[in-house]
């Protein structure tokens, strides 16, 4: 704090704080706020609002452990979200080891340019271009029946398959470049060292490369598992009935069904879930916030 009184004086520093704590009061506080009283309240008709009925109650986060359908919908999203991550990380970090440790200087730009082209298009028309691409007649069945690895085309949108495939690929980036970010701050010479005592790469990895890189895979993690559980746009252009979000339950809560009480209950068990997942992970690889922060 003391560094940014002097570099920007007490005026601009007492301006910068208060549109930071605006932001985080009327953006993030009042909003969960506001979702958590209605959560605990009844649906009630606006003639009913404030009368007897409208007292505080559990029965909306009641009713996801009454209803199986949704019970099992919401574990299913938990399972999928935590394979889409797991998925992503697999992609990705020989990537990013690539793009740190081994890619030329002068080349690095251009690499790092053709990973970011592609999310310059909406996430919306690079789903739709999966949903062309995962077609049963698409070019990936095709392709596959060409290739002779299939008799006939399979079926791949409307499964979980084809939503999570889907998800890998517009969230890439959230784990890409924080472990890029970890891995660059590797100092090459260790690696170096390690290799000359006779290290494999299977230990330079396992011993030196992962553990530098801990607080970039929490970060990527994180921030991955959170953008696919409550993704939306994904699930409902790819999926089908047998591979149904979460997110679209409370959608159908607040939109369709007109119950925004139990929509915001369920929202905060969403919420709830990921910040549960951002404190598992930061046990997990033993970072704190601000490792995770950096």
């Amino acid at each position: 704090m003391k560094e940014v009184l002097r570099r920007y004086g007490p005026g601009l520093t007492a301006a910068i704080v208060a549109l930071c704590a605006f932001w985080v009061v009327m953006l993030i506080v009042l909003p969960q706020l506001l979702m958590i009283d209605f959560s605990l309240r009844p649906s009630l008709p606006p003639a009913k609002l404030g009368g007897p009925e409208d007292v505080y109650t559990a029965r909306n986060y009641v009713t996801l452990w009454n209803n199986t359908i949704h019970r099992s919908i919401f574990l299913q999203t938990i399972w999928a979200s935590a394979l889409v991550t797991a998925i992503t990380f697999a992609v990705c970090y020989p990537v990013a080891y690539f793009m740190a440790q081994v890619a030329r200087p002068k080349s690095l730009p251009l690499l790092i340019l053709l990973l970011v082209i592609p999310f310059w298009i909406n996430e919306l028309l690079r789903t739709f271009a999966w949903y062309i691409i995962l077609a049963f007649n698409g070019p990936l069945n095709l392709a596959l029946v060409w290739l002779g690895l299939l008799d006939q085309p399979v079926r791949l949108l409307g499964s979980p398959a084809g939503v999570i495939v889907g998800m890998v690929y517009v969230y890439i980036l959230f784990m890409v470049f924080p472990l890029y970010n970890a891995i660059e701050s590797l100092d090459r010479n260790q690696i170096e060292a390690a290799r000359d005592l006779g290290s494999g790469w299977l230990r330079i990895h396992r011993r030196i490369v992962i553990p530098h890189a801990k607080p970039g895979i929490a970060v990527g993690c994180i921030m991955t598992f959170m953008l696919a559980a409550g993704s939306y746009a994904v699930p409902a252009l790819l999926g089908g009935p047998s591979s149904r979000w979460f997110t679209e339950i409370i959608y159908n809560w607040f939109f369709e069904g007109g119950n925004w009480n139990q929509g915001a209950a369920y929202a905060f068990i969403l919420l709830v879930l990921c910040v549960g997942f951002i404190l598992l992970m930061m046990r997990i690889f033993k970072v704190g916030l601000t490792d995770v922060a950096k």
